[in-house]
């Protein structure tokens, strides 16, 4: 018998599609062929995703907690075809042979027999061969073409990439080898954002469909864009009197340089906002840029620096600690 995809994974059965998620990323990153130079690493590697390309399609999930490791025989229409066939109208042979649980062939995988799985209609155990049998009609093949699991890689991004978009060359290393794909990035794509490469998944058995490989954007850190969703923010440094005066002063962005008029009397913290200009949406309102003042000062003020703030301090009565100091005794 296969290991239980709930076993592979180190999830409870009634675990949520998060939890099996952060298990499936958890688990495949340790055991990757590229990463894991342990021998049976790949092995590991092609189970874990095969628990999680079940575990994670919520028709495949409730096939496989009903059937077990026969599943892949019971086909989509199933949940249909045991309310009205095999629950209903057909009904089911009572269980011949062997007890409930002790074994036999019908019972594999199912510990001992449906019961009370399904209710009442079927009025006892039932043999997982009178199920299927009724499910897909006597004399049909009980196997069939297999669909080739979905399959993830991390693709990662420089901010200015990702605001772009455009092709790009992408090699992964396989068991077979490494193999080249052109991805379109999508501009303004955005950090977990997955690019779908149709049928260059895993290879399906028996005539199946092959699955799909999803390409999940990683954006790289940045020296000046920090990203959240789709607005980016950058630091705006300013000279004390750019920030007192206020003026046009230049801005980088992901785009290229433009620039941000600075209110007068601008002090550290404040942020500028610059509408749309930050990552493109191909399908609704783009982001937006937010330069984020952070006045800066001469580290080694020369002479004549000093001298004019000296007199500065002498002229003025701002204060910047007065607001901090009400209420005080």
């Amino acid at each position: 018998m296969a290991r239980d995809f709930y076993e592979v994974l180190g999830v409870p059965r009634d675990a949520g599609s998060e939890e099996i998620q952060q298990a499936f990323r958890r688990l495949a990153r340790a055991n990757h062929p590229d990463v894991n130079r342990d021998p049976a690493a790949e092995e590991r590697f092609k189970e874990i995703n095969e628990a999680y390309h079940v575990l994670s399609n919520p028709e495949e999930r409730r096939k496989y907690d009903r059937f077990g490791e026969d599943f892949r025989r019971v086909p989509d229409d199933w949940e249909q075809t045991v309310g009205a066939g095999v629950g209903g109208r057909a009904g089911g042979r009572p269980r011949s042979g062997p007890a409930p649980g002790s074994g036999s062939a019908g019972s594999a995988g199912f510990g001992g027999g449906f019961g009370g799985d399904f209710g009442g209609d079927f009025g006892g155990d039932i043999d997982i061969e009178d199920l299927l049998e009724g499910m897909f009609g006597r004399g049909r093949a009980r196997s069939g073409p297999i669909a080739g699991a979905d399959q993830e890689a991390e693709l990662p991004l420089t901010v200015e990439e990702a605001f772009r978009g455009g092709p790009r060359q992408v090699t992964l290393n396989g068991t077979a080898g490494p193999r080249t794909y052109t991805v379109t990035i999508p501009p303004g794509v955005t950090d977990g954002q997955r690019i779908r490469l149709a049928g260059e998944g895993g290879r399906g058995v028996g005539g199946g469909e092959p699955g799909d490989l999803y390409m999940v954007v990683r954006l790289l850190p940045h020296p000046e864009f920090r990203v959240s969703g789709r607005d980016i923010t950058v630091d705006l440094p300013l000279a004390a009197w750019e920030a007192a005066l206020g003026g046009s002063v230049p801005v980088p962005t992901p785009a290229g340089g433009t620039k941000v008029e600075v209110p007068p009397g601008s002090s550290t913290g404040r942020r500028l906002r610059l509408r749309g200009q930050g990552m493109p949406n191909p399908r609704g309102t783009p982001g937006d840029l937010f330069a984020e003042v952070k006045v800066m000062v001469p580290p080694r003020p020369t002479d004549a620096e000093r001298d004019l703030f000296a007199r500065l301090a002498e002229v003025s009565d701002f204060d910047p600690r007065r607001d901090r100091r009400r209420g005080q005794p």
